[in-house]
């Protein structure tokens, strides 16, 4: 699976963004596609996945802000990110997870970079 993340950017505290993260190659019938960020220093962190059911989880530090999405037939997962604060400065890094019997497969695109300014 090969995963190109995309979106990024600077933007003010209170604006928003929205990362893309395509997924091409293998296809798994049940994944779960997540964005997780790391900021300097700071080790990496989840911020929200959805299974392909449509079932969601957030962090608490973006929950009633940022809305995970995802286009099943395109393979696309969204991060809509509203309200952002300097505190959501991090790289941000899109993961597609699957099982499939004993075997576990994990796949990271290249991080994009999202700097909220005060």
């Amino acid at each position: 699976v090969q995963l190109q993340a995309s979106g990024g950017g600077s933007v003010q505290a209170g604006g928003s963004l929205r990362l893309s993260c395509a997924a091409s190659g293998t296809r798994f019938v049940t994944n779960v596609m997540s964005w997780h960020r790391q900021a300097p220093g700071k080790q990496r962190e989840l911020v929200a996945a959805i299974t392909t059911g449509g079932s969601t989880n957030y962090a608490d530090s973006v929950k009633g802000r940022f809305i995970i999405s995802r286009d099943t037939a395109t393979r696309t997962a969204y991060l809509e990110m509203n309200t952002l604060k300097p505190e959501d400065t991090a790289a941000y890094y899109c993961n597609y997870a699957a099982k499939v019997g004993n075997y576990e497969y994990d796949y990271w695109g290249q991080g994009t970079q999202v700097t909220v300014s005060s």
